[in-house]
């Protein structure tokens, strides 16, 4: 089993309470899922949770750091997802509730992504509506 494998067993361990983890393999890494909601990168034997804006000082504080990867014109970074401490992985407790403000913090941007596409079928409909009185 590899380090990648080691990770995503903790987090389905300190998640299965909450519902269901799943992981899918991605660019050499591992996407992670909490029922169906990709809120966390694992990649090089670490995890990254995806953060909101307010999420950002609690890991600057414990010394986390964005994802960061390799591209042809050289490192690019990934400022939405960060590293979880390491202390956290002997932390079940605390492990869960970071997780779950992850998730959240990944639920919000989905949302926000969805609500321009729903705005423009309304405004459309609504045309369309117009266009037949």
């Amino acid at each position: 089993m590899s380090a990648n494998d080691d990770l995503l067993e903790i987090l389905k361990e300190a998640l299965d309470r909450a519902g269901s983890v799943s992981g899918r393999r991605m660019f050499g890494g591992v996407g992670v899922y909490f029922n169906g909601t990709f809120f966390a990168i694992i990649d090089d034997g670490a995890v990254y949770l995806k953060i909101s804006d307010e999420m950002q000082a609690q890991f600057e504080a414990e010394g986390s750091r964005a994802f960061s990867y390799m591209t042809k014109k050289g490192a690019a970074e990934l400022r939405t997802y960060w590293r979880l401490p390491e202390r956290l992985l002997d932390e079940p407790d605390e492990l869960y509730e970071w997780a779950r403000a992850s998730i959240a913090a990944a639920r919000d941007v989905a949302e926000r992504k969805k609500a321009p596409a729903s705005k423009s079928r309304a405004k459309a409909k609504s045309r369309t509506s117009n266009n037949r009185r």
